[in-house]
């Protein structure tokens, strides 16, 4: 079953752009939760519309995520953690932490747009991809410490 999608849902698209899904997930879960609607005619018609008056909109959204990842850059991130003999993490690293000193740093990016390459187990360094915009993704490091 062909929808199109209201809004952004990790692991299956970004808003306004069109998917195919199994029928019971658009019926039962995607379209009565207000996350999509069906792929008919008139619908598309409607979001090419849409799509071609917001055009100037998308572009500036997407050169302000480009300028956000320029001016984040190579920007290395410590964290510190309390860790075990063996150097193993007590709890973990979350996409919050990430976000939480990105904001300390001056760049607001949600905790919902932080992605880690690996499990972060040890005491290392790492890396996490930031999802800022449908075409702009940005790789950012990290080092965890041991307190």
């Amino acid at each position: 079953m062909e929808i199109i999608l209201k809004t952004d849902i990790a692991g299956l698209g970004y808003k306004n752009d069109v998917v195919t899904v199994k029928a019971g997930y658009g019926r039962n879960y995607l379209i009565p939760q207000g996350f999509a609607m069906m792929a008919t005619s008139s619908n598309l018609k409607v979001l090419a519309e849409n799509i071609k008056q917001a055009a100037h909109k998308v572009e500036k959204i997407r050169q302000d995520a480009l300028d956000l990842a320029a001016s984040i850059g190579e920007l290395a991130l410590t964290i510190p953690a309390k860790t075990g003999e063996s150097g193993k993490i007590f709890g973990r690293v979350t996409s919050l932490q990430i976000s939480d000193l990105l904001k300390e740093k001056g760049f607001d990016v949600d905790r919902k747009k932080i992605s880690f390459d690996s499990e972060v187990k040890m005491v290392g360094d790492y890396a996490a991809t930031l999802d800022l915009h449908k075409d702009v993704k940005h790789k950012i490091t990290f080092s965890v410490v041991a307190e």
